[in-house]
C-alpha cells in the first residue's frame, strides 16, 4: 500500500502541477484526521511520511502551556511543570510527542484518501491564487457576478472570488449574473469558504479610491482627499486639499466638462458628489461642507465638539437637505456635530444662554444684575474665567476698580470651591449599579451628576438627545449607553 500511495502522490503531483511535498503534506493530514477519529476528545495527531519509501509514523502530541494559564484543552495540552517531568528541556509553546500505532492506509482506502488529498490540493491552489492576487496590491476588485449566496453576491476575478454582502451594496442597484462589478477590498477572511475577500461598494473608501484612479494628481501627491461621507447611491461629499498652489483641487477633481466626477458618479449608480475644500479651521471647513447653503454665522463649542450654524430662511431647507441629508453628510465629513438654526432660533438660544449666565453670576457672586451684565458684555462665560483670568485683563474693565475686581475673583473662587465640595458629595450618592455599568468612568459620572442623573434608572429614563446634551457624547454612544442601562428592565422577559 505504501508503494501504491507513492504512485498516487506522483500522479496527483503531475496532474495538478504541484510540488510532491505539498501532496505529501495533504496525505499526512488525511492520515492524521483519520487517526484522530479513533480517539475520544479533541486530540492532536501528527503523521510524518518518508518521501522516498512511503513509510510513515504517527504521533500524538500535547502543546506545552504556562502553568498559570491552565489547560483549555486537556486532550491536547500539558502544563509546563508536568511537561518538564517528561522532557526536562522543554519550553512553553513547544510540543511533547508520543509515538502511537499508525493507521493502515487500507483502512481508509486509496480512493477515500485521494478525495481528501484532492480537497487539500484545491485548498492549497486557492491559497496560492489568493496570495498571488493580494501580492499585486490592488485596492479595487474587478470581476463579474458569479452567483448569489444567501443574499450576498459572489464576484469572480480570474479564479479568485470576493463576497459583496447585501449591506455593502448600493441599495438601488440590481446586479445580475455576469454583470461587471468593481468594489473596494475591505478585508480578507480566510475562514470564509470559497470567497475570502470581503468587498464593499458603499464604503467611503471606495469613492476615495475611484477618485484616485480618475485624478492622476492624487497619485502624484499634488492633491489629497482628506475625508469622505456617503449616502450610497444618493449623495456624497469629499473634502480635498491641494499641496501645489498651481492646482485647483475642486476643478481638478471635477475634470474638463465634469468628466472625472461623472466617471465616479456613473460607477456609483448616479450618486451625486459635492467636492469641498478641506480647511484646518474647523468653522471654515463646516461652512464649506454645508455648501451650497450660505452660512450667516457660526458658533463653535469646543467642549461638546459641536457648532451652531445660523442660516437665513432662504437657505434653511438647503442647509438641512431632504430628510436631513445635507447636514448629516456635512457632520460625517467634518467630524463635528452641526446644529442648523435660523436667525430667530439663534437669537432665542443666545437670550436663554445669557439669562442663564446672568442668573449664575447673580447667585454665585452675590452681585446685582448690572454687574452680571457687565461681565457678560466683557465676554465672561463661566465662574472659572472670573476666578482665574489674568488680573490685568479684569483691571482693564472701565466699570470695575481694583477692589471690585479682587472681590469678584475671591467670590468666584469661593463659589467654585463650594460647588466642588457639593459635587463630590453628590457623586458619592451615585448608586453602585450606575457606577458598575459598562462604559461608565469617573468623568462621565461627574457629567451625569451635573445633569441630575444619580441611578441606573435615571439614565435609562433619558432620551438620546438629553444624554447628548449632558455628556457631549455622539448620538450613537448615547444610544448604546441608554440601551445598556435599560437591559435589566427586560432581563426576566426572555
Amino acid at each position: 500500500m505504501n508503494r501504491e500511495m507513492l504512485m498516487l502522490v506522483d500522479a496527483i503531483s503531475h496532474e495538478k502541477h504541484v510540488e510532491r511535498d505539498l501532496v505529501f503534506g495533504a496525505v499526512e493530514s488525511a492520515l492524521a484526521q483519520a487517526t484522530k477519529k479513533l480517539y475520544q476528545g479533541d486530540v492532536d495527531i501528527r503523521v510524518a511520511m518518508n518521501r522516498d519509501s512511503g513509510e510513515y509514523e504517527t504521533f500524538r502530541r500535547w502543546l506545552v502551556v504556562p502553568d498559570e494559564a491552565g489547560l483549555q484543552n486537556p486532550d491536547a495540552e500539558e502544563m509546563l511543570m508536568d511537561a518538564k517531568e517528561r522532557l526536562a528541556d522543554v519550553e512553553e509553546g513547544e510540543y511533547i510527542e508520543e509515538n502511537v500505532e499508525s493507521l493502515p492506509i487500507g483502512r481508509i482506502g486509496a480512493m477515500a484518501a485521494k478525495q481528501v488529498i484532492l480537497q487539500k490540493i484545491r485548498d492549497a491552489e486557492r491559497g496560492m491564487l489568493l496570495s498571488d492576487f493580494l501580492a499585486r496590491g490592488d485596492k479595487i476588485f474587478v470581476g463579474s457576478v458569479k452567483r448569489m449566496d444567501k443574499g450576498d453576491i459572489i464576484v469572480e476575478s480570474g479564479r479568485v472570488e470576493g463576497r459583496l454582502r447585501r449591506s455593502e451594496m448600493i441599495a438601488k442597484e440590481n446586479l445580475r449574473n455576469a454583470d461587471r462589478v468593481r468594489a473596494m477590498i475591505m478585508e480578507v477572511d480566510t475562514s470564509l469558504r470559497g470567497a475570502p475577500i470581503i468587498l464593499s461598494r458603499s464604503a467611503p473608501e471606495f469613492m476615495i479610491e475611484l477618485f484616485r484612479h480618475e485624478v492622476p494628481e492624487i497619485e502624484q501627491g499634488l492633491l489629497e482627499i482628506k475625508s469622505c461621507a456617503r449616502d450610497p447611491g444618493s449623495r456624497a461629499k469629499i473634502a480635498v486639499i491641494s499641496y501645489d498652489k498651481r492646482v485647483d483641487p475642486i476643478g481638478t477633481c471635477v475634470g474638463v466638462r465634469g468628466t472625472r466626477v461623472n466617471a465616479v458618479t456613473n460607477e456609483l449608480a448616479g450618486e451625486r458628489v459635492d467636492i469641498v475644500l478641506w480647511s484646518e479651521d474647523p468653522a471654515q471647513f463646516v461652512i464649506g461642507a454645508l455648501a451650497p447653503a450660505n452660512v450667516t454665522s457660526i458658533v463653535v463649542d469646543e467642549e461638546k465638539h459641536a457648532m451652531d450654524v445660523v442660516v437665513d430662511d432662504e437657505n434653511l431647507a438647503m442647509a438641512i437637505g431632504r430628510g436631513g441629508q445635507n447636514v448629516r453628510l456635512a457632520s460625517d465629513l467634518t467630524g463635528w456635530k452641526i446644529n442648523i438654526m435660523d436667525a430667530a432660533e439663534s437669537a432665542q438660544k443666545t437670550a436663554n444662554e445669557t439669562e442663564g449666565l446672568r442668573a449664575l453670576f447673580v447667585a454665585k457672586l452675590d452681585v446685582d444684575q448690572e454687574v452680571a451684565d457687565i461681565l457678560i458684555e466683557e465676554g465672561f462665560t463661566s465662574l472659572e474665567e472670573v476666578a482665574y483670568v489674568p488680573l490685568q485683563e479684569m483691571l482693564e474693565i472701565e466699570s470695575f476698580d481694583e477692589d471690585t475686581v479682587n472681590e469678584l475673583r475671591a467670590r468666584a473662587k469661593d463659589a467654585l470651591l463650594t460647588m466642588e465640595i457639593a459635587m463630590e458629595e453628590s457623586v458619592e450618592e451615585v448608586s453602585q449599579d450606575l457606577r458598575d455599568l459598562e462604559g461608565i468612568d469617573a468623568e462621565l459620572i461627574t457629567k451625569l451628576v451635573m445633569g441630575g442623573v444619580h441611578t441606573r434608572d435615571d439614565l435609562a429614563d433619558l432620551a438620546v438627545d438629553e444624554l447628548v446634551d449632558i455628556t457631549g457624547q455622539s448620538e450613537e454612544q448615547a444610544k448604546t449607553l441608554i440601551l445598556k442601562a435599560r437591559e435589566h428592565w427586560f432581563a426576566g422577559q426572555a
